[in-house]
């Protein structure tokens, strides 16, 4: 297809492709995905017998994305090798052509037609190839790549461990191309991408775009950039901006402002998202590149050890969820990822660390949609501190870092980064490991928070030993219970640390319990809803803890499945299995969860005869509890059923504002039946149900026993 061919159907189809991705552009995209051949290597002899150039025999045809850790490769850890043969798009004459890869896991190194491209590490992130001055009609792509971890990988041997003699990194290797593959075809001229940062100013919004150029020839060139910001839902640009141009050859960068009226704010239930579309022409006008992001206008401020989101405080609950299953390991589908996000926001999910590496788009683009706010890690985890301080580590951190704020820094679900987990950061070599990326981070991306997930607090006794004197907010992993040690030191733990950090808020970002520290399952589910109700009600009490993260949401493939004498297995940690079981553990933390308690009862109150109304009262919880945040635009369903299951009854309310507490009634006629069953659901602006709660009534047995006790509140039901 030609570039001017594309980009006609790209500006004809504008508005319908930008909201399918929101990181839509119009340079011309060659999918790579689907049918590869594969071949392990286990003797690592590829490259010496220039596999590169000439594909060996038994190969295997596998589609991409792919990891080989499924099925007959599953326990299989080394090198292993992918092939594709393609051929090139018509009119490539004058264009740039650009390989990208979504993510390769973990060293990768790339040949096309028998010539090295490049290299790369790291297993999350994406990076890409200029390829023109190597691409022929008929291609053949080869890509060598090894999953195992070393001490200066990351993530690498959990050194910190080492005397446990099992220093392997607590998730699954996943080896291969595990994100998408494909070609971009560019003019002379494009847009790399976009920083968007915005500051509300009364009713409005400032907007400040970075624009980031590209000019891929040897002389200057003429273009004009246009910039149009589109409202939430579509419709005319709300802001306007254009600039002419003389590109230098190589990269720059254009710094534009943009003034939104009246603007939306993203809020954890009213989600709003704006989308800021580039466009860059050249001088006679045409179409050179589009780039289109969405973002969101909202404020997030750490006040007085508060959180405060929009000027309003919150506290929040979440979990945590490795991109792990076992029909796709890590080379998720976007329908894997919003199954299992759809069913954490039916857990009332509003924050997470969404574990501890870089996330597949779709985890951050449906947290934009759905109001869940992150804080992405890079996956540094169990390191000591000989670890922290080489320099071959902390460069390859300071680049997986970079690679993520600049795929990721316009996602408004975005309020934090981390640059670690449970390593060796109250030492001089951890501390210096933390200013180092804090500063660099904060260079990228000023207007983000900072910090790391710290498990050593309950250890030190002056504040100044831990790097998270230096973070933003602290973020501790503390596992009472199980892990840590007995339950009962962790309120004076609390105290302490408290008081340590006079200035500082805590997200407690990990508890839980691991399946281990019970003999059966059923005793494991036992420890897990007592610690997840124990120590729900014990954060709530410190006001200055902002948040909770349980952990996991599900189980998942490790080397240290932590059971003796095996090598492999599933960590037995989550509230449904690895299969998406649901556990109880599961139903009680979306009762505790809850955004708001419903006390439900008849009116008027009845004995003999069938009900003929109820009163309902919501009530929001309040900012002694947690979770806890404002409720507005919640609507109110209910209907009433005979002992038929015919339906009696049903009414619906939008709640504007759930303040302290909210009444909705409803009436009806007295049916002539034996049984009612009232059943009242409250939804969320979003769709999700925040709770369901039913009541019955039925028929008396003629001594009366039963009356009281038909006369019960309902509890949530399970679905």
């Amino acid at each position: 297809m030609s570039r001017r061919a594309f980009l006609f159907a790209a500006l004809f189809f504008a508005s319908l492709f930008v909201l399918a991705d929101p990181r839509a552009r119009a340079a011309a995209r060659v999918d790579l995905d689907g049918a590869w051949q594969f071949r392990t290597d286990p003797s690592r002899e590829g490259e010496a017998r220039r596999w590169w150039r000439q594909a060996p025999d038994g190969l295997e045809t596998v589609h991409v994305p792919h990891t080989w850790n499924l099925g007959r490769h599953d326990d299989y850890e080394g090198t292993a090798w992918y092939f594709k043969s393609f051929e090139a798009p018509d009119g490539l004459r004058g264009r740039q052509v650009e390989l990208h890869f979504g993510a390769t896991f973990y060293r990768s190194r790339v040949w096309l037609n028998g010539i090295e491209v490049g290299a790369h590490e790291g297993g999350h992130t994406a990076y890409y190839f200029d390829i023109t001055s190597l691409l022929r009609r008929v291609n053949t792509l080869a890509v060598r790549i090894d999953n195992m971890p070393t001490e200066s990988t990351i993530p690498g041997w959990a050194m910190r461990l080492r005397f446990t003699n099992n220093v392997w990194y607590d998730w699954w290797h996943y080896g291969g191309i595990v994100r998408s593959v494909w070609l971009t075809v560019n003019d002379a001229a494009l847009i790399r991408r976009q920083h968007i940062r915005t500051r509300v100013d009364g009713r409005h919004a400032e907007v400040a775009d970075r624009v980031f150029l590209e000019n891929t020839t040897p002389r200057p060139v003429a273009v004009k950039l246009m910039l149009r910001v589109v409202p939430p839902g579509g419709g005319p640009a709300v802001a306007l901006a254009e600039r002419a141009l003389m590109l230098e050859p190589g990269a720059s960068e254009e710094a534009v402002a943009l003034r939104v009226p009246d603007a939306r704010l993203w809020g954890l239930d009213d989600p709003q998202l704006y989308r800021l579309e580039v466009e860059l022409r050249d001088a006679s006008g045409a179409t050179l590149d589009i780039l289109a992001n969405t973002f969101g206008i909202r404020t997030v401020e750490i006040r007085d050890r508060r959180l405060y989101l929009n000027g309003e405080w919150v506290r929040l609950t979440g979990i945590t969820r490795h991109e792990d299953s076992p029909w796709e390991g890590l080379a998720e589908t976007s329908g894997t990822i919003r199954h299992d996000y759809d069913d954490m926001k039916a857990l009332h999910v509003t924050l997470t660390r969404p574990v501890h590496y870089p996330q597949h788009q779709e985890v951050l683009d449906y947290s934009d949609r759905n109001g869940i706010l992150l804080v992405p890690e890079i996956p540094v985890w169990q390191f000591n501190e000989k670890q922290l301080s080489d320099p071959k580590v902390r460069a390859l951190a300071k680049q997986m870092l970079r690679e993520m704020v600049e795929h990721n820094a316009n996602h408004p679900s975005i309020f934090a980064w981390s640059v670690a987990n449970e390593s060796e950061t109250s030492t001089p070599g951890g501390r210096a490991y933390f200013n180092t990326l804090r500063d660099m981070l904060k260079e990228l991306d000023p207007d983000r928070f900072v910090t790391f997930a710290d498990d050593g607090l309950p250890g030190i006794s002056r504040a100044e030993e831990s790097a998270s004197s230096m973070a933003d907010f602290i973020m501790m992993n503390q596992y009472f219970g199980t892990w840590t040690g007995p339950a009962g030191p962790l309120p004076n733990v609390l105290d302490r640390i408290g008081a340590m950090f006079p200035d500082k808020m805590l997200i407690i970002s990990e508890f839980g319990a691991v399946g281990i520290f019970a003999p059966d399952l059923e005793a494991a589910e036992r420890l897990r809803s007592k610690i997840m109700r124990d120590q729900l009600a014990l954060f709530a009490k410190y006001d200055w803890i902002g948040g909770a993260i349980f952990w996991c949401y599900q189980d998942y493939k490790s080397h240290r499945n932590l059971r003796p004498a095996l090598t492999q297995g599933q960590v037995e940690v989550g509230l449904v299995d690895e299969n998406r079981q649901r556990r109880p553990s599961y139903w009680l933390w979306r009762e505790l969860n809850a955004p708001a308690k419903v006390a439900l009862d008849w009116s008027p109150p009845i004995m003999y005869t069938p009900p003929e109304g109820f009163r309902a009262t919501v009530t929001r919880r309040g900012p002694e509890e947690i979770p806890s945040y404002s409720l507005r635009k919640y609507r109110v369903v209910w209907e009433a059923r005979d002992d038929d299951d015919q339906l009696v009854a049903k009414g619906e309310r939008v709640l504007p504002d759930v303040g302290n507490a909210r009444v909705v009634e409803g009436t009806w006629a007295a049916p002539a039946t034996k049984a009612v069953t009232l059943t009242l659901r409250l939804y969320r602006p979003t769709g999700f149900l925040a709770s369901e709660t039913t009541l019955s009534w039925w028929e008396p047995r003629s001594g009366g026993e039963d009356i009281e006790e038909m006369r019960k509140k309902g509890t949530p039901a399970p679905q």
